[in-house]
């Protein structure tokens, strides 16, 4: 079934699946034609605070209920959604929302001891765009512009359903549905400007090949502002009637409780999500038997991790996918019925409709109808990422196979040169991370009197486990080539990720 726009796909999920469940947060239980009306009604809020059709509203907050209606208010009242890294601090929030020119921002209370308002108050950025903040909680800043969320919503209940029906009927499927700024781990974020038509049409080619169906559990513990947890997430749900499960913070704990409690039969995440789970000393006292889906995805995926989650849990699926924001969050994916060591090995191959190759140096080129149409207002840095034939530069390094599998091999800026051999990290880590007594790691290059260049491994023992940096690098000359052995090991409690899971090199490069 196709739809011209989100709102048009949250009116039809709200009718097709009515009475059934939309989304559970703790004891509250909200079915799809509630979940449509509250958001039409936080759309009408946003016509009442005079947001227009392409301004851009921002959201700075957990996965939660509030998140997912204020999100698609916003959207249905032809705004671009800018959703805001939890992690960020408040000068990198405000960096955002002045580039973005945001005129509306939706923002959590405390979260995890940390007032969100209070750390953007003290970034001391002018944010002259900004016009109102919109506090999901009880009390809000007596100052002009600050207003809590139970108020902004009042504020709407004076605009007609009609009103917020005609804005949102007059959205095209090329228009701009939000802007996803790049997670920043090798520089400044850019803003990729994704349209409803990328959305929707890529959302539901995940869901098809995921498999993802009507009544389905999916906890999303991805954060929202990424497109995993976003589009992956609150979209492919809105697509087929499943039931939207938001976890606020990743702890493996409440992950256990609420897959047996809610009875959860879909959890994608990073890989690091599932080897936590498969490892906790209490995982035998929760009933898992429900799980039947996982969709993961990193330059490394264990063989054993896929192994394990098929039989130890017997999830029925497992797949690994591809996907970068630049291109609406997916490019490749593995197919239901690959093989283990295909779908731990390598991304899966190219989604319908986009093309994938590899350019001289083995970078990964990517088009297709999935591609950003550039970053927002930065015309030097979209031409850098798309050239004339409209290939997206993706700045991975991977390797196709025969029949169009994609093994993402690294970075382009992670690669370092051992003696003048291309030594690629990621392929490194995957052999590392066969070592029975090593649950995940990540490895860098450091310099090298006589090689230039070499690997330092950081490692995160499995629990009970005693090997030793020599135990690892003595393991490694016997399974690797020798310009890929790290020199150096050192053990660490775990890896510093960011909020996307992604590993941050550059923590490891200051650490080293």
């Amino acid at each position: 079934m196709e739809y011209g726009s989100i709102p048009e796909l949250v009116r039809a999920a709200a009718e097709r699946y009515g009475p059934g469940e939309a989304v559970v947060e703790g004891r509250t239980r909200v079915s799809y034609a509630e979940l449509g009306a509250r958001v039409e009604r936080a759309a009408a809020a946003c016509l009442a605070t005079g947001v227009r059709a392409g301004d851009r509203v921002a959201i700075w907050a957990p996965n939660t209920l509030d998140w997912i209606v204020s999100a698609l208010g916003a959207v249905t009242a032809g705004a671009v959604l800018v959703p805001l890294n939890t992690r960020f601090k408040g000068t990198e929030a405000a960096d955002v929302l002045a580039r973005s020119r945001a005129r509306l921002l939706f923002v959590t209370g405390t979260f995890l001891g940390t007032s969100y308002v209070a750390s953007l108050r003290r970034a001391g950025v002018e944010l002259s765009d900004l016009e109102r903040v919109v506090v999901f909680g009880d009390t809000a800043p007596d100052e002009p512009g600050y207003v809590t969320w139970k108020s902004f919503l009042t504020e709407g209940d004076a605009v007609r359903a009609e009103d917020v029906r005609e804005r949102s009927s007059h959205i095209a499927p090329k228009d701009p549905s939000d802007i996803i700024y790049t997670s920043g781990t090798t520089g400044r974020p850019k803003g990729a400007v994704i349209t409803h038509e990328q959305t929707l049409r890529c959302y539901e080619v995940w869901s098809d090949l995921a498999g993802l169906r009507e009544g389905d559990r999916y906890l999303i513990v991805n954060p929202f502002f990424h497109t995993f947890g976003y589009k992956a997430g609150i979209i492919a749900c809105l697509l087929r009637g499943a039931v939207m499960v938001p976890q606020p913070v990743f702890n493996v704990d409440t992950v256990l409780a609420n897959i047996a409690a809610e009875r959860i039969s879909v959890l994608p995440g990073p890989p690091t999500l599932h080897q936590s789970l498969l490892d906790h000393p209490a995982r035998s006292g929760y009933d898992l038997s429900t799980l039947r889906l996982v969709v993961t995805g990193a330059a490394v995926v264990p063989l054993r991790l896929v192994e394990r989650l098929r039989g130890e849990l017997g999830v029925a699926t497992v797949l690994t996918a591809y996907g970068l924001s630049e291109a609406s969050g997916i490019v490749t994916m593995c197919r239901r019925g690959d093989a283990p060591d295909v779908v731990a090995r390598t991304s899966g191959r190219a989604i319908p409709g986009t093309e994938v190759r590899l350019s001289d140096e083995g970078e990964v080129l990517v088009r297709g109808f999935h591609v950003m149409s550039g970053y927002f207002e930065d015309a030097a840095a979209t031409a850098a990422a798309i050239d004339a034939d409209g290939w997206l530069h993706t700045g991975d390094v991977g390797v196709l196979d025969g029949t169009g599998n994609l093994r993402i091999t690294d970075r382009i800026k992670d690669m370092f040169i051992v003696g003048g051999f291309n030594a690629y990290p990621a392929e490194i880590e995957q052999l590392l991370g066969l070592h029975p007594e090593i649950a995940d790691v990540a490895v860098i290059g450091i310099p090298d009197p006589r090689l230039g260049e070499v690997g330092k491994a950081f490692a995160v023992r499995r629990p009970g486990a005693r090997v030793t940096a020599d135990d690892l690098i003595a393991w490694s000359r016997r399974e690797m080539a020798n310009y890929k052995v790290p020199r150096e090991v050192e053990f660490v409690a775990e890896l510093p990720r960011n909020a996307s899971g992604k590993v941050v090199k550059g923590a490891l490069r200051t650490r080293a």
